[in-house]
Order: structure tokens, then sequence, then C-alpha cells
């Protein structure tokens, strides 16, 4: 069970995960987090997200679990955004497809690769993109690759796998 969810980029998947999770009872809360105002104004609108903020410092306040479902160029600036001001008990998690890049990103925002960081990969996707395109069910019979690294926590990788699952994912465990 997640208290409190962040989306950084709440589109198809971060959105689609979102959905997922509410319908499962899964998440006490989504607060989804981006510089484009009418977009998170939309997911709620669309009961993908229940709040938004344009301050990352604000949206991981109190958070549980941070997915990072952004573009890949703009990982790094968001991860050295919130890397101050995440919650002690707090796990980072991504939706990135090329995991190398995501790993330096991470360590090159912290100076070190933080326990609590699960890097992971949907295997699932649409032709169309957009909070519009999320669907509760992008992840049923899909897989989910989470790819925990020789730093990262067995407890955070537990948390994640079964956040996967709950969405519907099979989730399977390889290397970067």
């Amino acid at each position: 069970m997640i208290k409190k969810l962040v989306i950084f980029g709440v589109g198809l998947i971060g959105g689609s995960l979102a959905m997922a999770l509410k319908k499962a009872g899964y998440c006490e809360s989504v607060i989804g987090c981006s510089r484009n105002i009418e977009n998170l104004k939309k997911a709620v609108a669309l009961n993908v997200i229940d709040d938004y903020t344009l301050d990352p410092v604000e949206a991981v306040k109190g958070a549980d679990v941070v997915l990072l479902a952004v573009p890949m160029g703009a990982m790094g600036s968001v991860l050295s955004s919130i890397k101050d001001h995440l919650e002690p008990d707090a796990i980072v998690t991504d939706a990135g497809s090329a995991k190398a890049s995501v790993v330096a990103a991470v360590r090159s925002s912290f100076g070190y690769i933080p326990s609590f960081f699960v890097p992971a990969h949907p295997i699932a996707g649409r032709e169309k993109s957009g909070v519009e395109a999320a669907i509760v069910d992008l992840y049923a019979d899909h897989k989910v690759i989470v790819t925990p690294l020789a730093e990262t926590d067995s407890q955070a990788e537990q948390k994640v796998t079964e956040m996967w699952q709950a969405a519907g994912a099979e989730v399977e465990s390889m290397a970067v």
C-alpha cells in the first residue's frame, strides 16, 4: 500500500499507473508534478491524479513513493531538484527505457546510488501519448522489468515490485 505517490510526468505511462493503482485501492493519494499546469489540470479533471503542484519540493513532502515518468533528458533536473527534500523512507523509481542513462542521472544528481532508488521499465505503451491516452489496464498482462542495483535496498525493490503487480503487471528482475 502506498500512502502518497508522486508522479513526475503525468502522461500515458505515469497516468496509467495512477489509474490502475487508484482502481486497485493501492494508493491513498496520487500527486502529479510537472511544468505544464494545463496537463495537470486535465489529469485532475480526468480523475487520473488527486491533486498537483508545479513545485517539485512541495510535491515530495510526505511522499513514500516517487515515480519519474519524465523524458530521459529531464531525469537529472528533476532528481537534482528533489534530492535534498525526500522523506527519509521515500522510495524513488522510474519508468525510463534507457536504464544506464537513468542510473547515470541518479549518480550525477546524488553523487552516489542511493539505496532507495529502484530502476524499472514497463514494457507497455500505445500509439497515443499524453494524459488523455492513459488507460487503467495498460499494464495488465504486460511485463515490467525491475533492474535493482547492488546498492538497492531489497525492501525498496519489493515495494516497487508490489506496486507494479497491483497495477496488473508481471514483474521480472534483471540487470541494467
